[in-house]
């Protein structure tokens, strides 16, 4: 039987994703080899039944600029009860698969190499290349390098981000924005800072301190006082939904919103509005203590995800999926693509990443310490510090509750 490769798809949608696999397809289709692509992600590994697709080049060419992800995904993560009973080996020994191909975060990826292992102990040759994609961007890649569907993801951000920031302009209103980022405030951090955005909240901020929704409440009030003795009286607060995963779950239950989680654990953030829940608790502060500014919640989350991706990612994932097939016929496996700076494709081996003792991927966070941070943190957000104590007392009775560098207990010289 023909060569063949299986690629899949796991977590959620990322522009660029269909780049990726009808890159990968057209690559090695020229090169002999039968592609098929499985549905379902992991799932469909795990039943009698694979629903996968075969790949030709037409298929291949039709979907490669799309967005949104031809192959259907999921989030399911197999138990060690699934490979002991379910796990169907028959599929890659009788499709003579040489090559297993996963696209996704870092739950995709610690789920691959067990399933290589699993495969490889079982008397079934394979090789397992990962391609890292997340629009939260917190996988740790070197050099600061962007997973792929994270550019356009923020483009887009950015995009209804300054047209929200416009209406607040228009309208004499403040908006409570949030976007998605599990782990890390990259695409929160990002969009704001495209949007000029005068105050933004990511978990990474909260280094010296517990996060809880006080101290979120505080620092937007910080923000809508600085522009009130500005003489400004719109504007947006940013918040990464991040800060929601690290609440305790003292915190979560003062949200007064009952969470169900994914099969990785995770809460299931994608079914509660958290601009909705921030700006309620919002608006009571600011009645309690005397404001009367409005403000306005928008969510922004799957909106980002399935868009068409940007030339950005079109040229960097057709790149990630011609770099598999340089990976893979140079015998490498266990790893994830990577292209530094220089465009020289190199294998990442996930088992350097991983955690040790868990195999966990830890996220990659928001390098506070960074040029690019701290310009935006100092120049473009604004805040209460001990310099607009008196000014701000005309507006608030206690200013230096919200005081931003106390709020996050920052000594005036660190981050």
């Amino acid at each position: 039987m023909k060569k063949t490769i299986v690629i899949l798809t796991g977590g959620g949608p990322a522009p660029g994703i269909n780049t990726v696999v009808g890159s990968i397809a057209k690559t090695f289709i020229s090169n002999g080899f039968r592609v098929l692509g499985l549905n379902g992600g992991y799932k469909g590994l795990f039943s009698e039944k694979p629903d996968f697709v075969e790949f030709d080049f037409l298929l291949a060419d039709s979907i490669f600029n799309r967005g949104g992800s031809f192959l259907v995904m999921s989030r399911y993560k197999p138990t060690n009860d699934d490979f002991d009973n379910n796990f169907n080996l028959n599929f890659f020994i009788d499709n003579s698969i040489e090559l297993l191909v996963t696209i996704g975060g870092d739950d995709t990826a610690s789920t691959a190499n067990r399933v290589a292992k699993y495969i490889v102990e079982h008397n079934h040759q394979i090789s397992n290349i990962h391609v890292p994609k997340t629009i939260d961007n917190d996988l740790p890649l070197p050099l600061q390098r962007p997973t792929f569907g994270y550019e356009s993801a923020k483009s887009e951000g950015a995009r209804l981000a300054t047209t929200v920031y416009e209406d607040a302009r228009t309208s004499n209103n403040w908006f409570v924005v949030c976007a998605m980022g599990r782990s890390a405030g990259h695409l929160a951090f990002g969009i704001g800072s495209a949007a000029h955005y005068p105050m933004i909240v990511i978990p990474e901020m909260f280094n010296k301190t517990p996060i809880t929704i006080d101290k979120i409440v505080k620092l937007a009030i910080s923000s809508i006082v600085k522009r009130i003795i500005l003489g400004i009286n719109y504007g947006a607060v940013m918040i990464s939904e991040g800060v929601f995963h690290e609440l305790s779950d003292d915190e979560l239950n003062k949200s007064g919103v009952t969470f169900s989680y994914d099969d990785h654990g995770h809460p299931e953030l994608g079914k509660v509005s958290k601009a909705h829940i921030f700006n309620e608790i919002l608006e009571k502060r600011l009645r309690a203590i005397g404001l009367s500014t409005k403000c306005r919640p928008v969510e922004m989350g799957y909106e980002l995800r399935c868009q068409y991706p940007s030339a950005y990612d079109l040229v960097y994932c057709t790149e990630l999926g011609i770099a598999v097939h340089q990976l893979f016929t140079e015998g490498e496996t266990g790893c994830m693509v990577y292209i530094d700076h220089l465009g020289k494709v190199k294998p990442l081996l996930l088992k350097n990443i991983q955690d040790p003792v868990t195999g966990k991927i830890l996220p990659r966070l928001v390098n506070l310490e960074s040029d690019r941070v701290q310009v935006i943190i100092n120049n473009i957000l604004h805040y209460i510090s001990e310099s607009d104590y008196e000014a701000a007392s005309k507006v608030i009775s206690n200013p230096e509750e919200y005081d931003f560098r106390k709020v996050l207990n920052w000594s005036d010289n660190e981050k």
